[in-house]
């Protein structure tokens, strides 16, 4: 049956047949391999988001996610401009992650500084070149550094925090219109928790029983300026979650089966969130001292050579 038409295919999710849970965590170990070794390229990164989201974005490139091949070029190519009439033409880094057909999956990205945990996921899927990863933060790049609509692997520009959600409400509500099999999935931080346009996003997909809706949020627990609860706490997540009419699940999000099986989650006609709780130092222990200070990781001259060694033992697969 073909997945892109609007006949009718089972709504149960599966796991992918190309991808197993060890092949998943091979995928999250590759994310945090590229990221180290890009904030030691480029003498910083956003490496603890890698460190505290890889799993699940692994889960969802390998598991969960109903998605063909990819529409876009292997070797991403230069930034050819805005939508227009001399670019008719353009298209969005959306289509790194396939054709988005009735029975396909849509991913949408909130935080844009999550964008090379997108790109290292992409490459170990196979959806971009290992060259075009390191063209990570260059001018002229389509691999950006924040990412926006025309990055691989987004189809939304969501610079400011919280706009995604109602993005994805209206895309999941348009499908659901449509009577389209495909599902809505949503990546977001848990900092996002705190900006009022996420609960209005909420309370408006519940409103319209988005059951095709399903948010995974990384709540490592920490941002710019601290621990979040010490920002502002949003503490009890799933509770208040279920208060604005959604259905809410909490898993280990560093353990991929618990990530899977959480999609597969029965809805009643609610949107489904799943908090992932993290640590954002994840398989580098050596920055635990550095917490809640990891929002963007910058090694310094005495831990440069160190981290080289641990980038190493990460490529010969000894830890």
């Amino acid at each position: 049956m073909d997945i892109g038409s609007n006949a009718a295919t089972s709504t149960q999710p599966k796991l992918n047949e190309q991808y197993d849970y060890k092949k998943i965590e091979k995928i999250a170990h590759g994310i945090r391999q590229w990221v180290l070794e890009l904030t030691i390229d480029k003498n910083g990164c956003y490496l603890s988001q890698a460190l505290s989201g890889a799993e699940t974005v692994a889960a969802l490139y390998g598991g969960v996610m109903k998605l063909g091949k990819s529409q876009a070029p292997y070797i991403a190519p230069p930034f050819g401009g805005v939508p227009g009439e001399n670019n008719k033409d353009y298209v969005t880094g959306s289509a790194y992650n396939g054709p988005t057909g009735p029975g396909y999956d849509r991913l949408l990205i909130s935080p844009a500084h999550y964008a090379v945990v997108i790109y290292a996921a992409l490459v170990e899927t196979g959806r971009l070149s290992p060259e075009s990863f390191k063209e990570f933060n260059v001018d002229g790049s389509i691999v950006e550094q924040i990412g926006a609509e025309h990055s691989p692997g987004f189809e939304l520009t969501t610079g400011s925090f919280g706009q995604a959600i109602s993005q994805a409400g209206g895309i999941a509500h348009a499908r659901k219109m449509r009577h389209e099999d495909g599902r809505v999935f949503l990546f977001m931080s848990d900092g996002e928790l705190e900006e009022g346009q996420t609960w209005e996003g909420i309370q408006a997909a519940a409103h319209y029983k988005l059951d095709n809706l399903v948010v995974y949020v990384d709540v490592n627990g920490q941002q710019y300026d601290g621990w979040t609860k010490d920002v502002m706490n949003i503490e009890p997540i799933n509770s208040r979650i279920e208060a604005f009419g959604g259905t809410c699940v909490t898993v280990d999000g560093h353990n991929i089966e618990e990530l899977v099986k959480a999609s597969q989650t029965p809805t009643e006609g609610k949107p489904l969130f799943v908090l992932c709780y993290t640590n954002s130092a994840q398989g580098l222990p050596e920055l635990d001292y550095r917490k809640p200070n990891l929002h963007f990781v910058r090694f310094r001259d005495h831990e440069v050579e160190q981290f080289k060694g641990i980038l190493e033992d990460m490529k010969k697969g000894v830890r």
